[in-house]
């Protein structure tokens, strides 16, 4: 069992408090820390704490020995740790996304490297061949933005602004609508949302407008993301998408081809191994229109939030994929936990301390804190408060 030191990803829509304090880190403030990484993504190698008191790179300490770190079927079956593990704060709206299939991301990566698109192209869609399914757990009030809705016909009549659009919903269904909003031009797309910012802004900064409204959200893309007169066409994705709010302890499961952001809040997210990401709006980032659509699920979709019973001592979140599961921890003072990990695994306490067994040693866990184990080894978990972690591991 080894302590981990994660990596701080200080991207702009961050926040500058939360992931510092959580993890007692000596951090300039002035710059956000959006994530915390715990994994061997090449963006963000964890380091290894050793018995010797020196540090390597988490992929370091798995190549020297991938059956001894990752047991005989996993080194087979991905060679390396598949997932990642990341705790987020969002403080601004993220990028209107969707990722591709892992068959799609292999066709993608080797068309976009016989084009010669270098894999640090800003015009680059394809960083590698994996797909990029992930799940959060909401660890304050989360809002996030998940598929289409079912009741996209009554959206359209709602909102008077979308009305000149009913008849390629008509005619094509949800494919046909978002396509053709997804290509109007710059002048077509200010002309339909320059009236609706001049609208709803006013309302926002008067403190009018509710969460659960798609006004809210469009409002604050407004305000922060639409400069110079130039509007984002994501802001049509806000109006015909599934708002979310999810409650601490709530957690959903995002796959391939659903079409998602993250709107505010902090979480833990785990997701394979893969930068993959197919834009839509609300991002200065490229945008490859026809790619989207081509890797995009239109159907209405019915969000499936897994909902736990916060005084369970174990709460199982459904991953279906091979790439990992996790599973969240709460035990009372004094509780006890044994935990015999068949499979590499990440363990992660964000609330509480606890003293951690482990063969002939005690590790003193004090929160936020993290700690990686090779298969079959033997955890004995005693709570010395209120205690909340996770583990994720693969299936």
């Amino acid at each position: 069992m080894y302590r981990l030191s994660g990596r701080i990803q200080q991207y702009a829509w961050g926040g500058n408090n939360f992931i510092p304090d959580l993890f007692h880190l000596e951090v300039d403030r002035s710059i956000p820390s959006a994530e915390y990484w715990l994994g061997v993504h090449p963006g963000g190698d964890t380091l290894v704490e050793l018995p010797t008191g020196q540090s390597i790179r988490l992929s370091e300490l798995i190549d020297g020995s991938k059956e001894k770190y990752l047991g005989k079927e996993t080194a087979v079956q991905f060679g390396q740790l598949p997932f990642l593990l990341k705790v987020l704060d969002v403080r601004d709206m993220l990028s209107i996304q969707v990722h591709p299939n892992k068959k799609d991301a292999e066709v993608g990566f080797e068309e976009e490297n016989n084009k010669g698109i270098p894999l640090n192209a800003p015009n680059r869609n394809y960083k590698d061949k994996n797909h990029k399914p992930e799940i959060m757990i909401a660890l304050s009030e989360f809002w996030l933005l998940h598929g289409f809705a079912e009741n996209i016909a009554e959206r359209l009549e709602q909102y008077s602004f979308l009305h000149e659009f009913r008849s390629f919903y008509e005619r094509g269904g949800i494919k046909e609508l978002y396509k053709t909003l997804m290509e109007l031009s710059e002048e077509e797309t200010h002309r339909i949302l320059k009236p609706l910012s001049d609208t709803l802004l006013p309302l926002y900064h008067e403190g009018k407008l509710e969460k659960s409204s798609p006004d809210f959200w469009a409002a604050r893309a407004f305000d922060n993301l639409c400069k110079d007169n130039k509007f984002d066409k994501g802001i049509f994705s806000i109006y015909l998408f599934n708002i979310l709010q999810l409650l601490p302890g709530e957690g959903i499961f995002q796959g391939a081809g659903m079409p998602h952001a993250y709107l505010e809040g902090q979480n833990i997210e785990l997701m394979s191994n893969s930068d993959n990401v197919l834009r839509a709006g609300l991002t200065p980032k490229y945008i490859d229109i026809p790619e989207l659509l081509k890797n995009t699920l239109f159907n209405p979709t019915t969000p499936n939030i897994i909902r736990v019973k916060q005084e369970e001592t174990i709460q199982q979140y459904d991953c279906p994929v091979p790439d990992f599961k996790i599973t969240a921890y709460n035990l009372k003072h004094t509780g006890r936990q044994t935990l015999v990990l068949e499979k590499p695994a990440i363990l992660l306490f964000i609330r509480g301390n606890a003293n951690l067994h482990v063969e002939d040693r005690t590790i003193a866990a004090t929160s936020a804190v993290a700690y990686f184990c090779k298969p079959y080894e033997k955890v004995d978990i005693s709570a010395i408060s209120d205690l909340y972690f996770v583990v994720a591991s693969t299936p």
